[in-house]
């Protein structure tokens, strides 16, 4: 159910929604909020943004709801939190062509733990500010979160599910990786080209 959740392609239904053209047609391709702010509407980036992030937070809260009447532990919920992050990258609903997972694990973050996800959050903002690159931003929270959780978290699960975030979102931003080393990759507010 977790995977499935993560599967909902928000990139796209708010771009079909608002009468935008489809974010996979433009940027870097990605369903993803960071693509969709290059159609230039700020509105339709946010609410991508938050509908990611949720998916990540609605199943580990979902999974932690479920403990008491099914016998689930912190082990289902930080799975949980994977598959839906999962589910946001190899989408089944759009042919497993999914988004790098940055907002969908930070929604698991947060639902994980507020400390982990705020630390993490903030992390990403710094890098953000200073170098206007999402990529690097993303690259910094995910070399950080790992870290972050097995410090605040007592759960080796979630430490694994983590770190299995961390390394797939940083093989998801390879050719971005690439663009940053040659000065080629697109800053925070670049319209679509």
């Amino acid at each position: 159910m977790a995977y499935f959740l993560g599967s909902v392609p928000f990139a796209v239904l708010v771009s079909r929604a608002m009468g935008l053209e489809d974010p996979r047609q433009y940027g870097s391709g990605n369903p993803g909020a960071t693509n969709v702010l290059r159609s230039g509407n700020k509105k339709a980036a946010i609410l991508t943004l938050v509908g990611d992030a949720l998916k990540g937070a609605v199943a580990v809260i979902a999974a932690r709801m479920l403990a008491e009447a099914f016998g689930l532990s912190e082990f289902d919920a930080a799975a949980a939190g994977l598959f839906a992050f999962l589910g946001h990258v190899f989408s089944a609903f759009l042919r497993f062509q999914g988004g790098k997972g940055v907002a969908t694990a930070a929604g698991v973050l947060m639902a994980m733990s507020p400390v982990v996800g705020g630390l993490t959050l903030l992390c990403w903002l710094t890098v953000a500010i200073s170098t206007r690159y999402s990529s690097a931003a993303a690259l910094a929270a995910a070399l950080t979160a790992p870290a972050l959780t097995y410090w605040r978290t007592p759960e080796l699960a979630w430490t694994v599910s983590v770190a299995a975030m961390s390394l797939i979102l940083i093989w998801r931003h390879k050719e971005n990786i690439s663009r940053l080393i040659t000065g080629q990759e697109s800053r925070i507010g670049n319209k679509k080209r």
